[in-house]
């Protein structure tokens, strides 16, 4: 991997600094620059949903570049629910954001939106030039749309302002930090708790939904935070880039995986009256490869990983459930 970093900012801001990802990218923008002063903020700093707010905290902070992590996220289930917050939130937050740091003169803006923008029907592996050519999978649509926004406010601003922006595209993340409350969590985090759950009630056998025959790419969290150093040091172009492992897996050999790792003995019972959605979900990964960049970690390494972090910090109660 190439890990030759030069930095120029002196003062980094991470917005959404407490959330899932940027738990990771916090420590890691910190050991990769440890002559620059790291600022985290969340929401209990400044609601950037208010108006005027993200020009306080560029104004109260003074960063000459911006890591923006700050979001409303969560799984299918609060997808469904929730459309119109999900919308709201996101395209309210990004617009404003974005806007006020291209106000402020920020060297720097980088950014990250999820995988789930690329458009519903696009063939895997999902190369970066497919984003426009179809709608988003409708039952997140309202989110991913809303984050997507993100491309075109970067592309514009450079445009006709100049202003140096990146707009980063992880695949399925997973690792400590993640939310395993069942309403918000993704796949992973979820069937980590039920499974936990279960062999500690001594349940006989564990329901998960499909088939289990669709294939999802997975990257560890701590992979992708890694990179962000080197993105904000030396990548400047509107061009989105994939952060992934590239690696296909089905939901069933997940499941099987995370059942081991978290030591449940009993069955697995596939529930194929409900949808399997999407059957193939890869990301291509050739232009994150291009610039010597990768996301190695296996996943079976990562998911024990994050069983033990899941099963530590719900002892301690520092875990969202």
């Amino acid at each position: 991997m190439n890990t030759g970093i030069n930095i120029p900012y002196k003062r980094i801001l991470v917005t959404g600094a407490t959330g899932f990802l940027g738990s990771h990218i916090l420590p890691a923008l910190r050991e990769a620059f440890p002559q620059a002063e790291i600022i985290g903020v969340g929401r209990s700093d400044y609601d950037l949903l208010k108006p005027d707010a993200a020009e306080t905290m560029l104004a109260d902070i003074k960063p000459e570049a911006v890591v923006h992590l700050a979001a409303k996220v969560g799984g299918i289930i609060a997808n469904k629910a929730y459309p119109a917050d999900f919308y709201y939130e996101n395209i309210t937050i990004n617009t404003l954001t974005f806007h006020a740091a291209w106000e402020a003169g920020i060297a720097k803006f980088l950014t990250l939106i999820g995988g789930c923008s690329y458009p519903a029907g696009a063939p895997s592996p999902i190369r970066e030039e497919s984003m426009w050519d179809g709608y988003p999978q409708a039952e997140s649509a309202p989110y991913s749309i809303a984050k997507k926004m993100m491309l075109v406010q970067s592309e514009s601003y450079r445009r006709q302002y100049g202003f140096n922006s990146v707009v980063l595209i992880p695949g399925n993340v997973y690792g400590e930090y993640d939310n395993f409350n069942f309403e918000y969590a993704h796949v992973i985090p979820a069937l980590i708790r039920r499974f936990i759950e279960a062999a500690e009630k001594g349940a006989p056998q564990v329901a998960c939904f499909g088939s289990g025959r669709p294939t999802r790419d997975f990257v560890y969290a701590a992979d992708v935070a890694r990179l962000i150093p080197w993105f904000l040091a030396n990548y400047n172009s509107s061009e989105p880039v994939n952060i992934s492992s590239g690696t296909r897996t089905s939901i069933r050999e997940l499941a099987e995986l995370i059942q081991r790792a978290t030591g449940y003995e009993g069955r697995l019972q596939w529930d194929t009256s409900k949808p399997d959605g999407q059957l193939d979900k890869i990301f291509a990964v050739e232009r994150l490869h291009r610039l010597g960049l990768e996301c190695p970690t296996p996943l079976e390494e990562g998911l024990h990983k994050t069983v033990t972090w899941f099963r530590q910090a719900r002892r301690e109660g520092n875990v969202r459930l």
